[in-house]
């Protein structure tokens, strides 16, 4: 059988930290959900005051970004650019946000957040993707 890192409950809290404390730095409420490698929720926060529909965005980020094994961005930029079947792929966010969680070049969860501009969240899902 082969091994494989995984992504602990303390990883999670450490990267949802670490974005935590970039959508603090720049005043932004958002929710952080981090999923693991099969796209499960592993942890979320809810920064106070942040609309609560950004609860299942920043979990649909996190999922999509595992499941794709790519940025959300990636579906963002090709919508823009006219690619429109990505709005009917299932499960897909085609906004930013969303990022792979990669150790040894294995994907072992994703990250999520929502509650600001898209470019917005992806600044803090890359702050907290970049603690591993």
């Amino acid at each position: 059988m082969a091994s494989k890192p995984i992504l602990t409950l303390e990883d999670a809290k450490r990267i949802a930290a670490a974005a935590e404390a970039e959508a603090q730095k720049n005043g932004w409420k958002v929710v952080v959900a981090v999923v693991d490698d099969g796209g499960h929720l592993l942890y979320l926060q809810r920064s106070h005051e942040t609309q609560w529909g950004s609860v299942e965005t920043a979990i649909m980020k996190a999922h999509a970004a595992v499941a794709f094994q790519r940025p959300t961005k990636a579906s963002e930029d090709a919508v823009l650019s006219g690619r429109l079947i990505h709005l009917a792929l299932p499960g897909v966010i085609p906004a930013e946000g969303g990022v792979p969680l990669v150790r040894d070049d294995i994907i072992i969860g994703g990250l999520g957040v929502s509650g600001v501009r898209s470019v917005q969240d992806g600044q803090v899902a890359t702050a907290g993707a970049n603690t591993l």
